[in-house]
């Protein structure tokens, strides 16, 4: 039920000011077995939840290893009110066994979209945790939406992965269908083309002094794709160019006329490199605005971010698509060395406008 750190959506944080301090919300995690209790997630609870994330991993398989500090990026900075929108579930003697997230994203276009997240540690599954978690979840879907864009409908989405299939029966039940799925490719860095020359095309190392003129072309590469919404200098900041595990030297951007028309940014994880004991480089924002579309930038960018990264020491780069997605990169990246390793399925269901 984890969202991928490196694949995240777009959206706009809510503003603490803006919360309000004396509604009602949904406390309570209903039906959990005997001798568990539940609790607001609090920051000091990350170190645990990263240590149960990481107890997950061989039988869940999501490709993803997150410490405290990704998880601090994700879900504190002021874009989650852990005392509302997460709970921890924690034996008597206070061990964590599950964790849940609720993550309302405001930068909307059609819908709302909600966000559930979390995780049931393996020796506690198949005791009802998972289903009084997701139970949890979706009471504190529905206020967040009441909450925070009544007027539009809202798709509630949960992730599940190859070794997770007591979550997709649980969401199933719940009334979910699985939409879209994204595939996790990679590739070794060796033996890798030439860049590619592109007629009126300079390819740049990522500059900060762009920032801002990056996330409007990514917003404008994405207008088309599933799910997409308008995007926010915090949100983009905090979750990506801000990231601890951003390599702006790794980073490529192609200039069309001094503009940027295309850019690869990457992201070196070093709590992937600890666990794996492969270095990474993740391309987690890759995209072309439209009029500059078939010239070959996206070729031209992702070689050379490949070679960046070879240069700096990575062994192997990775990536994740959308299947469907309507640019044909699933095809570009299979041309351009990277295989399959995963698929991870999105689930949703949608709630209606509140009259």
């Amino acid at each position: 039920m984890l969202t991928p750190a490196r694949t995240r959506p777009q959206g706009t944080p809510r503003n603490p000011v803006d919360r309000p301090r004396r509604r009602p919300y949904a406390a309570a995690v209903p039906e959990l077995p005997d001798g568990l209790t539940a609790r607001p997630l609090t920051a000091d609870d990350l170190p645990a939840a990263a240590e149960l994330l990481a107890a997950a991993e061989p039988v869940d398989d999501t490709g993803e290893h997150l410490d405290a500090d990704d998880l601090a990026e994700w879900w504190v900075e002021d874009l989650v009110d852990l005392a509302r929108d997460g709970r921890a579930v924690c034996t008597g003697d206070g061990a964590l066994v599950g964790v849940a997230v609720v993550v309302s994203m405001r930068g909307v276009r059609e819908d709302h979209r909600v966000l559930l997240e979390g995780r049931v540690h393996p020796g506690w599954r198949g005791r009802g945790v998972g289903r009084a978690l997701l139970d949890w979840q979706l009471r504190r879907g529905e206020e967040v939406h009441r909450r925070d864009h009544p007027e539009l409908p809202a798709r509630l989405r949960a992730s599940v992965y190859p070794g997770t299939g007591a979550l997709e029966s649980l969401v199933r039940r719940a009334g979910f269908s699985a939409e879209r799925w994204y595939c996790d490719m990679e590739r070794p860095l060796t033996g890798l083309p030439e860049v590619p020359a592109v007629p009126g095309v300079e390819l740049v190392p990522f500059d900060r002094d762009r920032d801002d003129e990056v996330r409007r072309a990514h917003d404008a590469a994405f207008t088309d794709h599933h799910g997409a919404a308008e995007g926010d200098e915090t949100v983009w900041r905090a979750w990506f160019t801000g990231s601890r595990a951003f390599r702006p030297d790794l980073s490529v951007l192609a200039l069309v006329d001094g503009a940027v028309a295309g850019y690869v940014l990457s992201y070196v994880y070093d709590a992937d490199t600890r666990a794996t004991g492969v270095r990474q480089a993740h391309l987690g924002q890759l995209g072309v605005v439209r009029p500059a579309r078939g010239r070959g930038i996206a070729s031209a960018a992702i070689v050379a971010a490949l070679a960046a990264a070879a240069a700096a020491g990575c062994a192997t780069a990775g990536l994740q698509v959308d299947t469907e997605n309507p640019t044909g990169a699933f095809g570009l990246y299979r041309r351009l060395g990277f295989t399959p390793v995963r698929t991870r399925v999105q689930w949703a269901c949608t709630l209606q406008p509140v009259p």
